[in-house]
Order: structure tokens, then sequence, then C-alpha cells
């Protein structure tokens, strides 16, 4: 039985402690929303947050993430009112849509450290694969979900 911490609950799985996070949260809770892309770690399909940091879940074994916290797209927010969430659609970003679970948590966990980024620092840190080639539109909503993110702060002080 391995015990991880998902979307803020503590959650126990029956699983060996090499099964790769991305099965676990697919088959053992029911959290489809990250995708099984290439099973590499090369398309950031499966790119969740682990204590708050974008990683690829389908080379991370369970045993890695005792005692961290897991996020995934379910847990950035139920009802897609999350500002990067937002800004893609207002971007609208997706085209077949497959990727953009993990591209929308690699953008969060983008802003999450640089809350002004350049083109160049987007380009760097979107290292997921989109077949429809959509990286203006992700490049654009990522600025402006930087923008909103400003503004939130700089009203709230």
């Amino acid at each position: 039985m391995i015990t991880i911490t998902v979307n803020g609950k503590e959650r126990r799985i029956q699983a060996a402690a090499d099964k790769p996070l991305l099965w676990a949260l697919r088959e053992d809770l029911g959290l489809t929303g990250t995708k099984f892309g290439c099973g590499a770690a090369l398309c950031g399909a499966c790119t969740v947050h682990v204590n708050g940091e974008a990683v690829r879940s389908c080379v991370l074994p369970l045993q890695a993430i005792q005692k961290r916290k897991v996020t995934t797209i379910e847990g950035l927010s139920p009802d897609r009112a999350h500002v990067v969430q937002q800004a893609w659609i207002a971007h609208q970003v997706p085209q077949c849509g497959y990727c953009q679970s993990g591209m929308i948590m690699a953008a969060a966990a983008l802003l999450g450290r640089t809350s002004q980024p350049t083109d160049a620092q987007i380009d760097d840190a979107m290292t997921n694969l989109c077949r429809c080639g959509t990286y203006t539109r992700i490049r654009a909503a990522i600025h402006s979900a930087a923008a909103a993110l400003a503004q939130t702060t700089s009203e709230g002080t």
C-alpha cells in the first residue's frame, strides 16, 4: 500500500512502488485528465505538479512521490476558473485538445516561478509537444495569464 497526496487529499493505493504515477492517477484514482502520450517523458501530455513543479508523470514511480504533493489538472481548478485555463479559453488555444492538460500544468508551473516570463522563457519552459502547432496561441495565453495575475496582485495590495 502506498500513500500519496493528490489534489489536497491523502490517497492510499494498492500498487507496486515502481508503478508510474500516470497510471496510478488514471487507473487507480480515476483522474483521467492527465494523458498518456509517449511513455518516455518526451511529449508532456502527462505533466502534473509535484510540490509545485511540473513533472512528467509517465516515468515517475510512486515511490518517488511519497510525502510530496501532487496536483493534477482536476486539482488545478475543478471548474476551469484558474487564470491559465481562462487564458487558454480566451486565446482559443486547444485544437484537438489532447496535449492541453499537460500544457496548462506546465504553464501554471512557469507562472508560479516567473511572474512575467519573456517569449524566450516561455519557449524554454514549455517543452510539451503540440501536434496542432498552437505555440503562438500558447505564448499569447501565457502572457495574458501573467498580466491577469499581475493585475490581481496589484489590486490585492
